[in-house]
């Protein structure tokens, strides 16, 4: 097996079959460790993964990238990496994922770097794990599966722990298999309760009962999912009667999204330098420049190929970005492809009915840290962004300018006379509305303001209009 420390920038057609079909190691993915103390730790805690990724187009940097997202993720769940391969090929193979040749191969690395779990890049088939196990002889999982346990280990509240495991189960059922004997172990009639000849009846296999209780837990997880959201939704509903605008925080795991709602509105959110440290999603109150309240909602982060399991679960709480009435789409502009981050947010949109339409500003984050090449070239191509750094705080004036010209306009001007006794209207103007100057006469309170239609009528119906604006 060749060693490499790089792909080669080579067109396909000018490499040998054997060398483009080839596991290529892929320099600089084994986990750092800090001191002896975490090595011992690990050694405990941890399991000890190599990586393998098919490359199938675009370009070696490509592949790297997607491969070093799999170590984040891979190092996010707790692991340690020890190794990773690419191989180039035109497809996945359709019985171990790598070509029965290649799964020989990276057995040997296994066995020669002690790892005991092997992470694809990639979703397999159940036949592909199945048979990638047989040769390898140690556990294999997916880069969807890796995904889902990651989610399962931040989901806090109990939305979010019962979306990841209707998302696991959802994963799971057609990857149920038997070992030994319990394909064909059967449970039927008294049988199971030991009775013998005579008092065994129709039945199910063992592998036929794991199946039906699974559907049974789902079903059950969806009624729970359902109910739950129901509170959100009359929260959301309440916000729209008011007419407080909204605006969703949406975009790439540790893009900074969580950071970017603190420096709004010092809500105090977990900020971790880590996958998916945010799942269920927050909302919080904020003014614009010109004193305007709306509220902001931190989602969770999107991912390559992020599961359909998860946006299925997640569904309920990913339409805070579809009644959103702007999104702000946080880009990481010191990652080597926020492109490619921002292409796969927008895949995710377009599963979410309503998302594509809402309007959006791209927020290049993490200035302080991006090459200033890169943020040029995001900013050309994207014609409503802007550039911040949720950490220093660059960027952050300007941004919530925009977003007071982005909101919905205030198009009802009022002059009105309001009596004493209705101060809550006024209260509203101030919260809901744009208050260009009150004045306190003896019959009640001179309100001149911009407000929405319903705040307007209620203001016609109770006020009298004045001659003059004082």
């Amino acid at each position: 097996m060749h060693d490499y420390t790089a792909l080669d920038e080579i067109e396909t057609g000018d490499m040998d079959l054997e060398e483009r079909q080839a596991l290529r190691r892929v320099a600089g993915l084994s986990t750092e460790l800090q001191d002896v103390s975490e090595v011992e730790y690990r050694q405990l805690r941890l399991e000890r993964v190599v990586l393998v990724g098919v490359w199938t187009s675009g370009t070696s940097e490509d592949a790297e990238n997607s491969l070093q997202e799999l170590k984040l993720l891979a190092e996010t769940a707790g692991s340690q990496v020890l190794e990773g391969l690419i191989q180039r090929r035109q497809k996945p193979d359709t019985a171990t994922y790598i070509g029965s040749g290649k799964a020989l191969e990276l057995r040997d690395v296994v066995e020669s770097t002690g790892a005991d779990t092997v992470i694809c890049d990639g979703e397999l088939t159940p036949g592909q794990l199945r048979q990638l196990e047989d040769v390898v002889k140690v556990k294999v999982i997916d880069r969807t599966a890796l995904i889902l346990d990651i989610f399962a280990q931040h989901a806090k509240s109990r939305e979010g722990k019962a979306q990841v495991e209707l998302a696991q189960l959802q994963y799971l059922l057609p990857r149920l298999r038997g070992w030994g004997g319990n394909l064909s172990r059967q449970v039927g009639g008294r049988a199971a309760g030991g009775v013998g000849i005579g008092g065994r009846g129709p039945g199910e296999t063992k592998i036929e009962l794991d199946r039906r209780r699974i559907r049974e837990r789902m079903a059950k997880l969806r009624r729970q999912i359902s109910g739950m959201s129901t509170s959100r939704d009359t929260m959301r509903n309440r916000r729209q009667r008011r007419e407080v605008p909204a605006v969703a925080i949406a975009g790439y795991t540790n893009a900074g999204k969580s950071s970017l709602l603190n420096r709004v509105t010092g809500a105090g959110v977990l900020v971790e330098d880590a996958l998916f440290a945010t799942l269920d999603p927050t909302v919080r109150r904020a003014r614009t420049p010109e004193g305007r309240v709306f509220t902001i909602a931190d989602t969770v982060g999107f991912v390559r190929h992020l599961p359909h399991q998860l946006v299925e679960a997640f569904r309920s709480t990913l339409e805070e970005v579809a009644d959103a009435d702007l999104i702000l789409h946080v880009v990481d502009g010191s990652h080597p492809d926020p492109e490619g981050q921002l292409a796969a947010v927008r895949e995710v949109f377009a599963d979410i009915e309503g998302a594509s339409d809402v309007p959006e500003i791209v927020v290049v984050n993490k200035a302080d840290a991006a090459d200033q090449e890169t943020i040029d070239r995001i900013t050309r191509r994207e014609r409503d962004s802007i550039v911040v750094s949720a950490r220093t705080g660059q960027g952050i004036p300007e941004l919530m300018a925009l977003i007071e010209q982005r909101l919905p306009r205030l198009d009802h001007e009022v002059n009105l006379l309001v009596p004493y006794d209705r101060g809550d209207l006024i209260s509203r103007a101030h919260k809901e509305g744009e208050v260009l100057s009150v004045h306190h006469v003896g019959d009640g309170t001179v309100l001149h303001a911009r407000v929405l239609p319903s705040l307007f009528q209620e203001l016609e119906r109770v006020g009298k209009p004045v001659e003059r604006v004082f």
